[in-house]
């Protein structure tokens, strides 16, 4: 299997396969069906690498970004969707929110 993300970025490639995802709902998805140890690990893996990729990814045309890289950015977008659940919440779910939900009617571009 070749691997997902640019290669300066190999060690965040044990998360690829379950994080770098495209869309908004498949992240939020992904975070219900995480336990908090597993955003956890997730979170720690990458928020210090999380500057070095945005410094990376400013370097390309956003409009025409290679497959790695797309992952990467997809990478970046579920660390910010644990964030608050890791920082915070200690959970997946936002407290007493009770059985509410959102949809995002519009995904970032890219």
């Amino acid at each position: 299997m070749s691997p997902l993300l640019p290669s300066r970025f190999a060690d965040l490639e044990p998360f690829a396969g379950r994080w770098c995802l495209p869309t908004e709902r498949e992240r939020y998805d992904a975070r219900m069906a995480s336990t908090t140890e597993e955003m956890q690990a997730f979170y720690d893996a990458v928020v210090p690498r999380a500057e070095e990729a945005m410094a990376y990814l400013e370097g390309l045309a956003f409009d025409a970004l290679p497959d790695d890289a797309l992952n990467l950015l997809h990478l970046l977008y579920s660390m910010i969707q644990v964030s608050f659940p890791v920082e915070v919440w200690r959970q997946p779910r936002v407290p007493d929110s009770g059985s509410s939900t959102f949809d995002c009617i519009v995904e970032p571009v890219p």
